[in-house]
């Protein structure tokens, strides 16, 4: 299923993307996409049931926004140089063991919301990501195949970054990672049953028109199932977090100089196998 909400940024109603491409309300059946939801297989049943019996009401999409796919996000754990070909492109060696960095819940905005170039800010970065959203509470998982069955499912990530707040103003990278509007997410959190290999996906990202990013999971360090597996490690996931899981080679970070940064007026999509499409237009804050 491709579930998704849809309505004015902080009253988004629950949405289902059917498989004509036709916008249903879900809202007489669940209040709203969230961890408790995912967590509910009696409730995903229902939902289920009535898409196929044509239960659910159209809605209109014209002129209605797209907000996160998913409402009270728990945290966003972050895997950073988790692609070889990234790593190269840094100048970095691939790391031993998964690096863990978080994003604040409330970066997350909508897939096609304006992203705010930070104040003072020179070195704003782009990175498509796969998101990977938990389903099952996950807790010294002890195998990657254990891991999976986790997993409510996946969506589209944009880790916008501040390189300079990141590495240059001493401490963690988390200076660099979030401010505000640094996270879109979406369109949509497509179940796991359609994603049967979440290491074959394409992700492709452009600035301006011109492609920037254009690589795939197959060159993950360490694939989903072991980031939950080690991730779980460390910290417990509970339906509704997010793991944003790297990004491949391309981000302007890894460019010769003149670095091409990200200015107010840029306009940037992105875009995941199967997972939509994000347009984010970029604003000064």
């Amino acid at each position: 299923m491709k579930l998704l909400r849809v309505g004015t940024a902080g009253a988004e109603q629950p949405a289902l993307l059917d498989a004509e491409g036709t916008l249903r309300d879900l809202s007489g059946v669940v209040p709203d996409i969230d961890g408790p939801l995912l967590a509910d297989a009696a409730a995903l049943s229902r939902i289920r049931t009535a898409a196929e019996a044509g239960e659910l009401p159209e809605l209109d999409a014209d002129g209605l926004r797209i907000g996160p796919p998913l409402a009270r996000i728990g945290k966003v754990v972050c895997i950073g140089l988790n692609y070889h070909d990234h790593a190269r492109e840094t100048g970095a060696e691939p790391p031993p063991e998964p690096v863990i960095f978080f994003k604040a819940a409330d970066t997350v905005v909508g897939p096609h919301d304006t992203v705010l170039v930070p104040r003072g800010s020179t070195k704003t970065d782009w990175e498509v990501e796969l998101a990977v959203v938990i389903g099952r509470t996950a807790r010294y998982v002890e195998s990657q195949e254990e891991a999976l069955a986790h997993v409510a499912g996946y969506a589209v990530a944009h880790d916008v970054s501040e390189r300079e707040f990141q590495i240059e103003r001493g401490g963690t990278w988390d200076k660099g990672k979030n401010c505000e509007t640094f996270n879109p997410l979406g369109p949509w959190l497509v179940t796991a049953d359609e994603v049967p290999d979440p290491q074959n996906l394409g992700l492709r990202l452009w600035v301006n028109g011109e492609l920037k990013q254009d690589g795939s999971t197959a060159e993950q360090i360490f694939p989903v199932a072991e980031v939950v597996r080690y991730v779980s490690q460390f910290m417990t996931l509970y339906p509704g977090d997010v793991i944003n899981t790297g990004t491949p080679a391309g981000v302007a970070l890894g460019r010769p100089e003149p670095k091409p940064y990200l200015r107010a007026g840029d306009v940037v999509e992105l875009e995941i196998d199967g997972l939509g499409r994000q347009r984010q237009e970029l604003k000064d804050a």
